[in-house]
């Protein structure tokens, strides 16, 4: 139910579609009819992929166009809103592509450094918006121990990226994750050797199987 705070900030702050930022129509939530019907969406088999020591990685979107500018501004200009809607997006593609297959949700974390520079951490900000629409709950399983370059710097060379991040990460709580199947989330896989670096670590301390699930993935 809306209440008269929401009321009035709808008033002040009209509610625009993240994508296109776009008004918002009467009945439209976060994505206005345009975008829901002409964004890039990953349909079918081509949402999942796999790679190494991950059983599968699911996206709904592709890194293009409207999607990639709004993850800008999101990743960048302090759009942090935005993880509820991209929260039920990777919420449904979970539904669709991993149901049944994880006992606990986590995500990849920034460094410290990182962190406190942007003033939040992206990817944990998603984890929980999209576990809260899967009536869960997102725990802290890794930390980033060594601040490293962006990954983004490094272009689509997947051996620079897989040195980059090598032995970056480490468990919080190893019986936490021992025997667990684990659902991991980012914002974007490119070569996934991120999302794979944070698997091995997570593999290393036990977990059960490591399933993936990002808002978008890019084309090769």
């Amino acid at each position: 139910m809306t209440g008269p705070v929401e009321v009035l900030l709808d008033l002040i702050f009209p509610p625009k579609c993240v994508f296109c930022k776009k008004l918002l129509r009467k009945g439209e939530d976060g994505i206005c009819a345009r975008c829901q019907e002409h964004l890039p969406w990953c349909v079918g088999p081509e949402a999942e992929q796999s790679m190494e020591f991950i059983s599968l990685c699911a996206s709904p979107l592709w890194y293009q166009d409207e999607v990639r500018e709004s993850f800008h501004r999101y990743k960048f200009k302090g759009s942090r809103g935005y993880a509820k809607v991209y929260g039920r997006l990777m919420a449904q593609c979970v539904r669709d592509h991993l149901a049944g297959r994880y006992d606990l949700i986590t995500w990849v974390p920034l460094s410290e450094q990182r962190r406190k520079a942007r003033g939040y951490d992206q990817a944990m900000l998603l984890a929980e918006a999209a576990a809260l629409e899967l009536g869960d709950v997102a725990a802290e399983t890794l930390t980033k121990v060594r601040d490293t370059s962006a990954q983004s710097g490094l272009g689509k060379d997947d051996s620079a990226r897989r040195a980059n991040v090598l032995g970056a990460y480490r468990p919080t709580d190893p019986e936490l994750i021992a025997g667990q199947r684990i659902l991991l989330m980012d914002d974007v896989v490119t070569t996934g050797s991120t999302l794979s670096e944070c698997a091995r670590t997570l593999r290393t301390a036990g977990a059960a199987d490591v399933v993936c699930v990002t808002l978008a993935r890019a084309r090769k």
